[in-house]
């Protein structure tokens, strides 16, 4: 290799470090956790959260409370009202409990009232909001028309996969696990399975038989300290393996 060649790699090969290192150096430096000043704008953010960087559309935080041991991923949106500058009241708009981890690019957008309990995880995008356009008019653009808001309540421990979509109205008891893409409204009671769109009950607990359909070859299920310690795509290849398994099952 010409000595011009070889200089040029040798270059390159310094940019590269360089610009991985201070990509590292701004993640970790870009975090919002308690010891650093954007959690003042909070109405709470709890011992060890963390809001991953870089942050999706963050606004309303003062309406916005992070639970103990909270984790937010990278490019997540949170956000209370339509935009910044708001006086919404004295109650806080958007709950988050403590243990979670919600995945990257997760959007969650509250007006009236978004509660997600204790140890819900969630794979990446998704959506969640209390909000949507009514279309009642028939005049009036959809987009123009005054919107509707209805409490949503994710329960304690729930999973919601890759990409599902939480309506307002959307009430989910414990332990709650949501298929990928799902699009989900309604109430569903504590130890169910959600899928489909709109989402149906396809699996649920039932105290004197079990799981029904019967959960298959008798696997031993995680438990939630279990999950807690997989990384982001670790959990990332569950929720693909568990959508092919359904896919399987059909």
């Amino acid at each position: 290799m010409p000595i011009r060649d070889k200089v040029a790699a040798s270059i390159r090969r310094k940019v590269t470090v360089a610009v991985h290192r201070g990509w590292e150096w701004l993640a970790r430096h870009g975090e919002i956790t308690p010891s650093t000043p954007g959690r003042l704008r909070f109405a709470r953010l709890g011992d060890g959260a963390c809001i991953g960087f870089p942050v999706g559309t963050i606004y309303g935080e003062r309406w916005i409370s992070v639970g103990d041991h909270t984790l937010i991923g990278p490019h997540v949106t949170l956000s209370a009202g339509f935009g910044p500058g708001l006086d919404l009241g004295p109650n806080l708009i958007v709950r988050i409990g403590d243990s979670c981890s919600l995945g990257r690019g997760n959007q969650i957008i509250g007006h009236r009232s978004i509660e997600i309990g204790d140890n819900v995880f969630t794979g990446p995008n998704v959506y969640i909001t209390d909000q949507n356009h009514s279309y009642g008019d028939l005049d009036t653009p959809i987009g123009r028309q005054w919107p509707e808001n209805n409490p949503v309540l994710i329960g304690d421990g729930c999973w919601l996969g890759t990409g599902a979509i939480i309506l307002p109205g959307t009430r989910l008891g414990r332990n709650v696990a949501v298929a990928g893409g799902a699009v989900v409204r309604g109430e569903f009671p504590d130890h169910c399975v959600v899928a489909g769109v709109p989402a149906k009950i396809v699996r649920r607990y039932d105290p004197e038989e079990g799981w029904q359909p019967p959960l298959r070859g008798g696997a031993r299920l995680a438990s939630a300290d279990e999950l807690a310690a997989l990384t982001v795509e670790e959990l990332e290849g569950l929720q693909l393996l568990q959508e092919r398994l359904r896919e399987e099952a059909g």
